[in-house]
């Protein structure tokens, strides 16, 4: 398996995204094609004497900026390291494509050169949020900040099935979040997707709250982009608010303070990573007729090598195909999108 990565984009790029793929060429036995400015690139890799890793440089002379519009840079930038990257799949040469640049210009890039499955209209990005009982896939989490039911709805099933083969989640129950339980709850929006998954060949459970997402109850919550990225802003900030309190109050105990530190740091140790989004990496962009993965912009060499994992089993569960075998044999859901 070959997965190609945006070596220039992201808050850290070069060196961040150059470190995270020779942590993964060692760990994951993937190989992996680093698309950007060669001569930077390879001092990374010389520093590091990674030279022997299995890893390539496909040379990218332009990037697009996090300021520019995506899909104006996208059709401008022809060598842009993230287009380069997704040509890689669209050509053949590389199975799945990462980026930690703008996402915009990652959407636009995968819907031009890769396409959309046929039957879905807009691609969704499924986040995978961390709870007591693993993950919780939350699309869309970006992508589309204005949906139309229909494009819920297809969300749903796209989850449903990430969930099922990726996740490995047996029947995985689907949520539509919303500011009741109650079905006649909502707005115009919600309250017709409700009736579209309802109906939809998928284990469809009903509203999920804001509450539902960090506790578990759903295995797959669905909404828009809008929605959806401020949700995962915002349990971010809470994670990293959590510790810092927890610090501060141990700074406050004095003495007694650290020595209880001192006997809850391997359980807190362990807390940290289960809420790490470095753990996770990145998140698949469903939807569209190639793997991608898009990741936090901030994304550390953990993250990139973690999204690289991702990447490797999003392509080893075949999703893809189970989503437009889905779509074909569904024709009544079909015919509604």
């Amino acid at each position: 398996m070959k997965i190609a990565v945006d070596a220039m984009g992201g808050d850290f790029a070069p060196r961040e995204i150059v470190l995270g793929a020779i942590l993964a060429a060692e760990r994951h036995q993937t190989q992996i094609v680093l698309v950007g400015d060669e001569p930077s690139i390879k001092k990374i890799l010389d520093e590091k004497k990674a030279n022997d890793l299995p890893i390539e440089i496909k040379h990218a002379t332009e990037v697009i900026s996090m300021d520019e519009h995506p899909a104006d840079a996208v059709r401008v930038k022809k060598d842009a390291s993230v287009v380069v990257a997704t040509n890689l799949v669209k050509s053949g040469e590389c199975d799945a494509v990462i980026s930690a640049g703008s996402t915009g210009a990652a959407v636009a890039a995968a819907i031009f050169n890769l396409k959309r499955i046929k039957g879905i209209d807009r691609p969704a990005i499924a986040t995978p949020m961390p709870t007591p009982k693993g993950v919780t896939l939350m699309l869309d989490s970006g992508a589309n900040v204005d949906s139309k039911p229909e494009h819920l709805l297809q969300s749903g099933i796209m989850g449903s099935l990430y969930a099922e083969h990726v996740l490995k989640k047996k029947n995985p129950g689907v949520g539509l979040l919303n500011i009741g339980e109650e079905e006649t709850k909502g707005n115009e929006q919600t309250k017709e997707a409700y009736a579209l998954l309802k109906g939809a060949n998928i284990n469809f459970i009903g509203n999920a709250e804001g509450r539902d997402v960090p506790k578990g109850n759903f295995d797959v919550v669905v909404c828009d982009g809008f929605v959806g990225n401020v949700v995962l802003k915002f349990a971010e900030g809470m994670a990293k608010t959590i510790f810092h309190l927890i610090k501060d109050a141990i700074k406050e105990g004095g003495l007694l303070g650290k020595l209880g530190a001192a006997l809850l740091t391997p359980t807190l140790k362990k807390l940290a990573k289960r809420l790490d989004v470095a753990e996770y990496g990145g998140a698949p962009l469903l939807g569209i007729d190639g793997y991608v993965i898009i990741c936090h912009g901030s994304s550390n060499a953990k993250s990139i090598s973690s999204a690289i994992r991702a990447a490797k089993a999003y392509v080893e569960s075949d999703v893809i195909n189970h989503i437009k075998n889905a779509l074909a044999k569904d024709k009544p859901l079909e015919s509604g999108i």
